[in-house]
């Protein structure tokens, strides 16, 4: 089992995964990178041919932290309303040890975007489908049919996506979730009128750009957006990862 690693001061749940030797062949790199693949519908690969994305740490989506840590493209002052202040204020004082994500859950969205273990997306018929060796081993269909989301879908983890293409870019429309994650490692909260707006664009064979608009009238005065890029890993294949087993987090989830 990949052990589960401390992400944040102290006490960080669930997101890290040591190196592992030969897991990414040694191969070449061209000095500029080719331009992205595409399918035979004209539409970018966004990773079915053998690979994998590999997210890096990123503990806090609005840009705090060291860089390391928090590889986003630019701060974002986060307009909380007086409550999800609060609360994130509260998770930080007691160094996450409340994160479901170091009991095994699944991290939601846009949170399981910023767990660093390897996903896999594949473009299918009326859909893509992202599978992730991380984050309680979990997949994700986006629809991508025409149809619309559902008048009341029943809340969950990872939501109800729906998506489309603006030129070469993968738009998804995701509402239906429930309040039990966190929005990223650092503790920003959101409620169930939580609604993600994503976009993904492979700007070359090596990089997928990211952004997430988080919109949640109940935890933030307006929305707010935060981006960052996705390296690929060309040769990584997806191992089997089972947090409940031997989940050394747990123990030292003490907070202070």
């Amino acid at each position: 089992m990949l052990l589960v690693g401390m992400l944040l001061v102290l006490a960080l749940p669930a997101a890290a995964q040591v190196a592992v030797a030969g897991r990414i062949p040694d191969q070449p790199k061209p000095a500029k990178p080719n331009p992205a693949p595409r399918l035979a519908d004209g539409h970018p690969d966004l990773g079915n041919e053998k690979g994998a994305w590999n997210p890096r740490v990123i503990a806090n989506i609005a840009g705090l932290g060291t860089p390391s840590r928090s590889p986003v493209e630019k701060m974002v002052d986060v307009p909380f309303q007086p409550w999800a202040k609060t609360l994130y204020e509260q998770r930080r004082e007691n160094l996450s040890k409340d994160d479901p994500e170091g009991h095994c859950l699944p991290p939601g969205v846009p949170r399981i975007m910023a767990t660093p273990f390897p996903f896999q997306i594949l473009q299918l018929p009326g859909r893509v489908v992202f599978v992730f060796e991380g984050g309680a081993h979990i997949w994700r269909v986006i629809y991508t049919d025409g149809r619309k989301h559902s008048k009341d879908p029943n809340p969950s983890y990872m939501g109800e996506s729906v998506g489309h293409w603006d030129g070469d870019t993968l738009v998804v429309d995701a509402i239906g979730f429930n309040d039990r994650t966190w929005l990223d490692q650092d503790g920003h909260p959101h409620t169930e009128s939580l609604h993600v707006i994503e976009r993904y664009t492979r700007t070359d064979e090596n990089t997928l750009h990211y952004e997430a608009t988080i919109d949640d009238p109940k935890a933030y005065t307006k929305p707010w957006t935060t981006s960052y890029t996705i390296p690929w890993a060309s040769g990584m294949e997806l191992y089997e990862y089972i947090c409940q087993e031997n989940n050394k987090d747990l123990p030292h989830m003490v907070g202070k």
